[in-house]
């Protein structure tokens, strides 16, 4: 580049205002970008990836002396790892995020929409459906941790409303939520099947009247409660070996009243 030809600003560094000294002395414990979407490509159980776009949330610790952090290169990481994202790889993303920004801690959050083809239960139909999941990254003094967060819609049918009625009973579809922490690699597919065996009756994108008879008639056979849902999946969690820490939540968008019933139930299993 010929510098001769250049206005006088062009040939003058740039300043750096981000890395300048701040006299307020006060540390900020997250800083970074939010809420950016980004293509990505998660690997899922079958062997198979899936291109997807998530939406990141990623933050670094500030240290007091520094004004700012350089919330381009945040950007400039996204672009790098925009190729097969998984649990396994996140770690490194949250590595090079800290290493990059030179700071002491950092953390990522990804959410994103992840598909699964299941077959109907009588007649074997495929279609997809969708679940909402979250990989939550964090180091701190050089310590990773991740937690998987899974939202998965499943039926769920009344006890007290099959008691007390001469016939049918009221159901709704619920939530339920798995937040976990864990110590080793688990594929998503695995929190769904954990959860959906615990419902009432799972969903499927697709039904036959034949599916549509037995997925009526199974969850008639199988009513929960909103604190059965949360009980019940929590001591599948509670067996999990790969699993330190977790939230399950329910939430029950109830088809006799205007308002969902709720429960939760939160335990750190390193905890005795």
């Amino acid at each position: 580049m010929n510098l001769t030809n250049l206005p006088d600003t062009a040939k003058t560094p740039i300043e750096d205002v981000q890395n300048t000294p701040d006299a307020r002395h006060l540390d900020i414990n997250k800083v970074g970008i939010k809420s950016i979407r980004h293509p990505v490509v998660v690997k899922d159980k079958s062997g198979g990836e899936q291109s997807t776009v998530a939406v990141f949330d990623m933050y670094v610790h500030l240290p007091h002396n520094f004004k700012g952090t350089h919330m381009s290169r945040f950007v400039e990481i996204l672009n790098v790892n925009e190729k097969a994202i998984s649990i396994e790889s996140f770690e490194g993303i949250l590595r090079t995020m800290v290493e990059r920004l030179e700071a002491e801690s950092g953390y990522v959050e990804m959410r994103f929409p992840y598909f699964v083809n299941k077959s109907a239960p009588i007649s074997g139909v495929k279609s997809l459906l969708d679940y909402d999941v979250t990989f939550i990254g964090e180091i701190k003094n050089g310590k990773f941790d991740i937690t998987v967060k899974v939202l998965v819609p499943v039926t769920s049918l009344c006890p007290c409303s099959k008691k007390i009625s001469d016939y049918g009973a009221h159901n709704q579809r619920s939530h339920v939520t798995v937040t976990a922490l864990i110590n080793d690699f688990i594929w998503i597919e695995d929190i769904i099947n954990l959860v959906e065996k615990q419902a009432s009756c799972e969903l499927f994108g697709l039904l036959k009247r034949p599916d549509e008879k037995y997925v009526t008639e199974r969850a008639y056979d199988n009513p929960k409660f909103v604190e059965d849902m949360v009980r019940d999946v929590a001591a599948q969690l509670n067996a999990e070996k790969r699993i330190d820490k977790y939230i399950v939540e329910s939430e029950n968008f109830e088809s006799i009243h205007n308002h969902s019933a709720y429960a939760l139930i939160e335990r750190d299993k390193r905890i005795k």
